[in-house]
């Protein structure tokens, strides 16, 4: 029997300053409610206190109470004669359900279609862990994203006076979504606020940025539900490469003793949709291999954190506290072994039967033989925190990792056939792969705005490398220099499927052999 060894303060494995995630299963709507929160409160989470009436929103609340309501005042027509076609309007269109079609289905939150969305939501459908925060710190990088961001989405609601502004890009479902929410009386009671922290990896918080910027240059040429559905993919996917990259960068920077971001990280991504395709071994290892990652991942997290606890640490910066983890000194193995021996003290804390008080002590004697391969007082100590935290990590961390990938969905960057021999891998999903295409045929203007243009498919490929680190064709790649004829076949068959997935979108026409005239065209052409 396991008994517990430590404080729950020292069981926390989330640290904002390297990721503000408490990695959990989480659905990206979510996310995006929960991040709009953020946006329209400065970085607070608020809790909705309804003032008057206070009740869990349902569909009979939304009909009964609000739709009902707005029509006693004339300013809706039509819902006592037809409450049926406003019932499956709201399901289809305006909320998000748990449970949906079974008998304990509920609202979980509006549909984000606008800032105000979080405004009619059920907390506890709503959740989700802190991700959101994950967001607005790497945007927050650059304020001018993500005000710019928090324009467009306010549009069509005046927060001030607290009522509709006429808006002729306001689609129906928004509109009709901003009519309830005026409806919602309210006393907001600030939960927490974020702190002012800056993203462990700036380069990759600002490829979002860049990212939200091209989107946002398409604000007046698409339909606002195609605008909030390209954010959604973008988010996730860009959770999906923040983590990817923190697994390979994490355990680096503590043996370097510097924030330095590193280079280097790259992932072969399976265009074909078949499970047994010539690209799915390649794949297959290079995914496999960020999952063998996370284990060391982890233990740096662990690190860090412990590290953070000792006295005056709390404040420092990241550089700091990887100099003190590079430089270990006297004081710092001091510390920890007080802290190890509390630990080790503690071991038959809540034993309460001869029998638990054994079991603990075959514990804390297979324990110390753990521990005696480890050199220093801060390793063992971490080796403690691994032994209980690590598992629940790993198995969520892996859930976290799936959701945020779209995982099997049109938007996909990771697929996975639930079987040790279809095994998850990189890919890029036909609607994850139109959002990047609508992204990089942008060409950045002197003086600001974009341009877009055509691209070759060699193009294409080389931004996504470039700027993703998501290999498609690797004949070029050093790593694959000695690769045999099946390796470079299987990375032909790879870009033919990109062909492929380019034409259903409707991106791409083979006008001739030639390569020179193979290009993609962009969907919204403009000049600003």
């Amino acid at each position: 029997m396991k008994m517990p060894i430590l404080s729950r303060e020292e069981r926390v494995f989330r640290e904002p300053s390297i990721f503000a995630v408490d990695m959990k299963a989480v659905t990206l709507d979510n996310v995006l409610v929960n991040l709009f929160m953020l946006m329209r409160n400065n970085g607070a989470r608020i809790k909705l206190k309804l003032a008057r009436n206070a009740t869990f929103h349902d569909v009979n609340t939304l009909k009964e109470k609000y739709f009902k309501t707005l029509e006693t005042r004339q300013e809706l027509v039509g819902f006592s004669d037809y409450p049926e076609a406003i019932e499956s309007w709201l399901r289809s269109s305006l909320v998000n359900m748990v449970f949906r079609g079974k008998a304990k289905e509920n609202i979980s939150s509006m549909r984000p279609l606008h800032l105000e969305s979080y405004r009619i939501r059920n907390q506890k459908y709503t959740r989700d862990y802190n991700t959101a925060d994950q967001i607005f710190i790497m945007i927050n990088q650059r304020p001018e994203v993500r005000d710019a961001l928090k324009t467009y989405m306010s549009i069509g609601w005046d927060n001030f006076s607290r009522k509709l502004v006429d808006n002729p890009t306001l689609d129906i479902d928004t509109a009709g979504m901003l009519h309830l929410i005026k409806m919602v009386d309210i006393d907001p009671k600030v939960v927490n606020v974020i702190a002012d922290i800056s993203p462990l990896l700036k380069k990759q918080a600002d490829l979002y940025c860049d990212d939200v910027v091209r989107l946002l240059a398409y604000q007046n040429s698409m339909p606002r539900s195609v605008f909030i559905d390209y954010l959604r993919i973008l988010t996730g996917f860009h959770l999906a490469l923040y983590f990817h990259q923190l697994v390979y960068q994490l355990p680096k920077m503590v043996d370097a003793g510097s924030a330095e971001e590193s280079e280097g990280w790259s992932m072969v991504v399976d265009m074909t949709d078949r499970l047994e395709s010539d690209i799915s071994d390649i794949a297959c290892a290079d995914m496999q291999h960020l999952l063998d990652g996370m284990l060391n991942y982890i233990k740096a997290s662990y690190t860090i954190k412990a590290v953070r606890r000792m006295p005056g640490a709390s404040l420092e910066s990241m550089n700091q506290i990887f100099h003190r983890i590079k430089n270990y000194d006297a004081s710092i193995d001091a510390y920890f072994q007080v802290r190890l021996s509390d630990v080790l003290s503690n071991y038959d804390k809540e034993a309460k039967t001869e029998e638990e008080r054994e079991d603990a002590r075959t514990y804390k004697s297979e324990l110390e033989n753990y521990l005696q391969f480890e050199d220093t007082a801060l390793q063992k100590y971490v080796l403690c925190l691994m032994n209980v935290g690590a598992s629940y990590q790993l198995k969520y961390g892996r859930q976290f990792l799936d959701n945020v990938s779209m995982k099997n969905t049109e938007s996909a960057l990771m697929i996975d056939g639930r079987s040790r021999k279809h095994q998850r891998r990189g890919a890029i999903g036909s609607k994850l792969l139109e959002v990047l295409v609508q992204l990089l045929v942008l060409t950045p203007k002197d003086g600001g705005g974009f341009s877009s243009n055509p691209l070759s498919i060699r193009q294409l490929i080389k931004s996504i490398r470039d700027r993703y680190g998501l290999i498609i064709d690797g004949s070029d790649e050093p790593r694959f220099s000695d690769a045999d004829v099946k390796t470079h076949m299987a990375f032909k068959a790879n870009v033919d499927a990109l062909k492929s997935k380019l034409r259903q979108i409707g991106f791409y026409t083979d006008l001739s052999d030639a390569s020179s005239l193979q290009k993609i065209r962009p969907r919204y052409k403009f000049n600003d």
